[in-house]
């Protein structure tokens, strides 16, 4: 044995270490920090979050909400390009897998716009689609530091028909505005009406006094690309996002401070 086979492992370049409970702490924030640097050389300043079911097919029984999340997808990133400058401003960013994902990453795609996928291993459904741009591929292990980057980056977030998956990101985003846990406005767009009125009784909350009256203008109806489009462009507008001080330059040595605070969580 000579002296250099003696010498332990560096400890990051231990797996054996780095897969242990002991090393939890670092497998959460190196899924902080990996994106971080990718949406920092990318440019990335802020994002369209698209949710939506995994299991709405192009050619399914709900194929037209497919479509037109990936027409809608195409319509933000064609607009979006009148305020790149130095950061690329309204990427669509999806949860990467099949389904709405697809459709909205491929629509971006399309639209010939970088896009986002922020995919997750599950024992079923989640793969990531082809329809991402390479860079901005991600795979998570923890479900909290997935809903960070959705939330964290988002200037709009449009919500398609979607199972428990998708209740749960539409409802911790409204919780985070309704609680003020964001610092910015966000524009939340449920597409397609008779679904969403369907399966969530909103008005009911309102009723039993479980929210405020204000709380039901948190999010707005879209049946059509073109309405929530028109949607989109209104609230972002309103908020101030739209602005060319809301594109600053992303330098390659900005911290969060620098670069993307601001527009995320308080």
């Amino acid at each position: 044995m000579n002296e250099a086979d003696a010498r332990p492992l560096l400890a990051y370049n231990n797996e054996a270490f780095l897969r242990k409970a002991d090393a939890r702490p670092l497998r959460i924030l190196s899924e902080y920090l990996e994106p971080l640097s990718h949406f920092r050389a990318e440019g990335i300043t802020d994002t369209i979050v698209f949710f939506g079911s995994a299991r709405i097919q192009e050619d399914g029984l709900m194929a037209r909400y497919y479509e037109d999340a990936r027409q809608l997808a195409s319509l933000v990133t064609i607009w979006s390009e009148a305020f790149s400058n130095h950061a690329k401003r309204f990427v669509i960013c999806s949860g990467g897998g099949p389904g709405i994902m697809e459709a909205a990453n491929r629509g971006a795609m399309e639209a010939g716009g970088k896009t986002i996928g922020l995919n997750i291993g599950l024992p079923f459904e989640q793969f990531p689609n082809p329809w991402i741009s390479p860079e901005l591929n991600f795979e998570f292990h923890y479900f909290f530091m997935r809903k960070f980057w959705f939330a964290y980056l988002a200037k709009a977030l449009v919500v398609f028909p979607g199972g428990f998956g998708t209740m749960d990101e539409l409802f911790e985003i409204l919780t985070l505005v309704q609680t003020q846990k964001l610092k910015k406005k966000i524009a939340i767009v449920l597409y397609g009406s008779e679904y969403w009125k369907e399966i969530i009784n909103f008005p009911a909350f309102l009723k039993h006094g479980m929210i405020s009256e204000a709380d039901l203008a948190l999010f707005h109806f879209a049946d059509t690309p073109a309405e929530a489009m028109a949607i989109l462009k209104e609230k972002l507008h309103q908020a101030g996002h739209t602005h060319a001080a809301e594109a600053p330059e992303i330098a390659g040595t900005a911290g969060p401070s620098d670069a993307i605070d601001g527009t995320g969580l308080a």
